[in-house]
C-alpha cells in the first residue's frame, strides 16, 4: 500500500504491502551502539542514516523512553517505504519491545504495534490494535488511516469508507480524497473518483510534496486499472518530478511500464535497487523481456530470498513468489497455488491479477472462482481483470 506522508498519517492504501519483502526477522536491540550489525553501502552516510543512528544511541542510553522509541520506530519504517529494505520492520519492532506485549499499551504504541503487524500480514491482531485506539481516542487520525488501508485490503468496503468519513475531519482535502477516491474506484466509480482526486491535487493548496505524491500514485493506479494509460504515465511522472524516494511509486509505474513492453526503461528507473524485493523482482521481469544478461543473477536472488523467507514460515510475500513462478520460471502449478493462497488472506486488485493469470496458464477457472465473485459484489472497473476473465470464463 502506499505510504501517505508521516506527518499526516503514515500509511492509507495498499503498502500493507508497500514492500513485500522479507518478512520480520525475530527483532533484536544491538548490545551496544558499537556493535556492528551489517555494513551498509555508502548510502549509510546520508543525512537520514545518521539521524536514526542518533536516535538509536539515545534509545539504548533510555530504553523505555516511549517518545523515543516511536520517532525511531516510525524512522525505520519510513526507510522500508523510501528503500524497501523490510529490515527496518524488525528494527522498529526492536524498538517498541518494552510495550510490544502489554495487552494495553499506550495508545501511540499500540497504533505503531498495529503498523508493524499488518506489515507481516498479522491483519486480526492489527485491527484489534485500531479499533481499540479508535474506542480509546475517535479522533486519532493514523489509526483510522490504518483502518481503512486493512479493510480494503481485506474487501470490506463498508469499514473502509466509514473509516475515511471518520478520518475526514483531521484530514487535508487531498488525504480525505484520496480515501474516498480508493474506495470508489474499487467499487464501481472509478472516473468519478478520478475526477475527485484530480480536483482535490488542483484545489488544495496546504498539500505539501509528501500528500502529492501519496495522491498522485493513487490516482495513476486508478488511471491505469479504467485503461487510461497516457494519464496513468502522467500522474507516476508527476509524482516522480517530486524528487521522493518512494519504492511503492517505482514498483507501480515499473508495472504500467512492463505492460506496456517498456522494459529497458524499467531496467534505468530502478538501477541500484536490488535490495527491495519488491523491484528486484520488476528489475528480473524487465531483463527477461529485454534479454538482459543480469536476468540469471537477479534470478536466482530472488529465489533464494524466496527459499530463506519459506523456511522461516514466513508468507508475505506469496503474490510476488506467484509472479516470480509463474512469469520468471513457467512453473504454473506453483504459481497458482501461491496465488490461492494469497488470495485468501488480501484481495486486492493486484491479487485478483496473479490468480486470473495462474488459473488461466494452467487452465483452472474453477481456482479463481472467488475473483469472479469479488469482481462482481465490488464492481470493480479493470480493463485487465476483465480482459482475462473474459478469457476463463467468456462471457458468463
Amino acid at each position: 500500500m502506499p505510504p501517505i506522508p508521516a506527518k499526516v498519517l503514515t500509511l492509507l492504501l495498499p503498502v500493507v504491502l508497500l514492500v513485500a519483502g522479507t518478512a520480520l526477522a525475530a527483532p533484536r536491540q544491538p548490545a551496544s551502539d558499537a556493535e556492528v550489525l551489517e555494513r551498509l553501502p555508502a548510502r549509510a552516510l546520508d543525512p537520514r542514516q545518521r539521524d536514526m543512528g542518533e536516535l538509536r544511541r539515545q534509545l539504548i542510553a533510555r530504553p523505555n523512553d516511549l517518545d523515543l522509541a516511536l520517532r525511531l520506530a516510525k524512522s525505520y519504517h519510513a526507510e522500508v517505504a523510501a528503500e524497501g529494505d523490510p529490515r527496518y520492520i524488525g528494527y522498529a519492532q526492536a524498538a517498541l519491545a518494552p510495550w510490544w506485549n502489554l495487552p494495553d499499551p499506550p495508545q501511540r504504541a499500540r497504533v505503531m504495534r498495529a503498523i508493524l503487524l499488518q506489515f507481516n500480514h498479522q491483519f486480526d491482531a492489527a485491527m484489534a490494535d485500531l479499533q481499540a485506539a479508535t474506542k480509546a481516542k475517535p479522533d486519532d487520525d493514523e489509526a483510522w488511516a490504518w483502518l481503512a488501508a486493512i479493510a480494503m485490503v481485506r474487501g470490506d468496503y463498508a469499514l473502509a469508507r466509514d473509516a475515511c468519513a471518520r478520518l475526514a475531519p483531521q484530514a487535508t482535502p487531498v488525504i480525505t480524497a484520496g480515501c474516498r477516491a480508493h474506495v470508489d474506484a474499487t467499487t464501481g466509480h472509478a472516473a468519478a473518483a478520478a475526477d475527485a482526486l484530480r480536483a482535490a491535487l488542483r484545489d488544495d493548496p496546504r498539500a505539501d510534496a509528501g500528500e502529492r505524491l501519496w495522491a498522485l500514485t493513487r490516482l495513476a493506479e486508478i488511471e491505469q486499472r479504467r485503461g487510461q494509460d497516457a494519464a496513468a504515465e502522467a500522474a507516476y511522472r508527476e509524482a516522480l518530478a517530486l524528487g521522493i524516494t518512494d519504492g511503492y511509486l517505482l514498483a507501480a509505474y515499473a508495472d504500467l511500464l512492463l505492460d506496456q513492453g517498456r522494459a529497458t526503461e524499467v531496467l534505468a528507473l530502478l538501477q541500484g535497487r536490488e535490495r527491495s524485493d519488491l523491484l528486484l523482482l520488476r528489475l528480473a521481469l524487465a531483463a527477461k523481456a529485454s534479454a538482459d544478461q543480469r536476468q540469471g543473477h537477479w534470478q536466482r536472488d530472488l529465489a533464494a530470498r524466496f527459499d530463506a523467507a519459506r523456511l522461516r514460515g514466513d508468507t508475505v510475500h506469496q503474490k510476488e513468489e506467484s509472479r516470480f513462478a509463474l512469469q520468471l520460471l513457467g512453473d504454473a502449478p506453483r504459481a497458482l497455488a501461491l496465488a490461492r493462497e494469497n488470495y485468501a488472506v488480501q484481495r486486492e486488485p493486484s491479487d485478483a491479477r496473479i490468480l486470473l493469470e495462474a488459473a488461466l496458464a494452467t487452465r483452472q477457472a474453477e481456482a479463481a472462482t472467488p475473483v469472479r465473485d469479488w469482481m462482481k459484489s465490488s464492481r470493480i472497473e479493470s480493463v485487465v481483470l476483465q480482459a482475462l476473465a473474459q478469457k476463463l470464463w467468456g462471457g458468463s
